[in-house]
């Protein structure tokens, strides 16, 4: 337990200093109405449903850096790393105009024309960063693999104050700037991933702990051997992120369908479980890593050990959030919104009634987030896409529909959706993890 804590912590915070550009945004747009609210909720649902499965696919530099790091191959880690990189610049490439043209793609998706404008305008600005928020992804899971994870926390957590000013100035027109309104999160997030990767790229190139890797010295071209291997570890785990993501969107979506009321209410309880979120995702990931490890040290009793503490300290967290959740909701919401401000009533009313529903399945999130983590770290990544299709879309996706529309129960609908493709992935998942750990049983 004190291993994975301590190997958790900064990747954990780490986590949460990323969601909170997308605190900071939803805080700051907040002010600017709910119309503006909508657009960054829809703006960033297309945007991170858009990366997903690219980040997915990245992350598997964890799983193999971690089983060549607990095996002493060298060797195998540079090379990881190299084509992670070289992968980074493909999927930037088909990435980075399909978040441009967001706008449009939401309009075919049924929404106001106000509401993809807006949108639109924001998803343009920040699709600027698509290639070095994916860059960072593939070079922070190379660091967190050899267990090295603190500079990516010190770099991110930089990266929230600068977000922050950059939000002031460009949101608002100050020091000379025009005001951009929600246009100006957008080049703000953009600027802000670019430094990050930047500040991250010249660490590791500099330290000479990393040397012997000879990461940049070889970069070459891409080695097919391992590009396919990263590619086959990798599709799964993007598969499965992108399946619960296309959840998330296909709700926000839903949502805006109902009203920009409720979209406005639904960006806010959902910002809430997703700021929350990141404390079991980043335990998720250093229970990846230790499980990784284990299994290449060929110690199995440790590989089960690591996965259990993990799943475990993600369910009590979450737990703990839950009763937060029930009791003092209204003061949770007034975090992102003035309880006080009239033309915000509706807004913080229906936001609280969903955060109740928030409560119940971040249990069920926290679950599974950790268990995948520790089947990811056995590089079992293609039964856990299944069960994600599963869950998600055949239970979680119909369930959240037929109660919304044909049931008539809407937003609160859709979100028993959410709990429902929740509760079934970490059953499943849970299922999967034993039957892994315990052949014999």
């Amino acid at each position: 337990m004190k291993a994975t804590i301590l190997l958790a912590a900064p990747i954990v915070i780490t986590q949460l200093a990323h969601i909170s550009l997308s605190f900071v945004d939803t805080v700051m747009v907040g002010r600017l109405g709910p119309a503006a609210l909508a657009g960054v909720a829809l703006g960033n649902t297309v945007f991170f449903n858009t990366l997903m499965f690219c980040m997915g696919l990245l992350m598997a530099v964890g799983p193999m850096v971690s089983h060549a790091f607990g095996a002493g191959d060298h060797e195998v880690i540079g090379r990881s790393v190299r084509q992670g990189l070289w992968m980074t610049l493909c999927l930037s490439a088909i990435a980075t105009p399909i978040v441009m043209n967001g706008g449009t793609i939401l309009k075919w998706l049924g929404q106001s024309d106000e509401n993809a404008a807006l949108a639109g305008s924001y998803l343009f600005a920040i699709g600027w960063g698509v290639f070095p928020f994916l860059g960072f992804i593939a070079l922070r899971s190379f660091v967190e693999a050899v267990s090295r994870p603190k500079i990516v926390t010190a770099i991110a957590l930089g990266g929230v104050f600068v977000n922050i000013a950059l939000n002031y100035v460009l949101m608002y027109g100050k020091f000379g700037f025009p005001a951009m309104g929600l246009v100006g999160t957008g080049w703000a997030s953009a600027i802000v991933y670019t430094i990050d990767f930047l500040l991250l790229l010249i660490y590791i190139a500099k330290q000479k702990a990393f040397s012997e890797y000879r990461i940049f010295s070889r970069l070459g071209k891409p080695d097919s051997h391992y590009f396919r291997e990263l590619f086959r570890i990798g599709y799964p785990i993007g598969s499965s992120m992108g399946i619960e993501m296309s959840l998330f969107m296909l709700t926000v979506i839903m949502m805006g369908w109902i009203g920009t009321t409720q979209l406005a209410a639904h960006q806010v309880a959902i910002q809430c479980a997703a700021f929350t979120f990141m404390v079991p995702l980043g335990i998720g990931m250093a229970t990846s890593v230790r499980v990784g490890q284990a299994v290449g040290r060929r110690d199995n009793l440790g590989k089960t050990v690591a996965g259990y503490v993990g799943i475990g300290l993600s369910t009590l967290f979450m737990f703990l959030t839950a009763v937060v959740f029930w009791l003092v909701p209204r003061f949770v919401v007034g975090i992102y919104l003035d309880i006080q401000d009239p033309q915000n009533l509706l807004v913080v009313d229906l936001a609280v009634r969903l955060l109740f529903l928030a409560a119940i399945f971040q249990v069920f999130d926290g679950i599974q987030v950790a268990t995948m983590g520790a089947l990811r770290g056995m590089k079992d990544t293609k039964t856990p896409m299944k069960i994600a299709m599963f869950s998600y879309w055949a239970v979680g996706l119909v369930t959240g529909y037929i109660l919304a529309f044909p049931l008539g129960y809407e937003e609160e609908g859709l979100w028993i959706g959410l709990v429902m493709g929740l509760a079934t992935a970490a059953t499943l998942l849970l299922k999967r993890f034993f039957t892994l750990s315990h052949p014999s049983a």
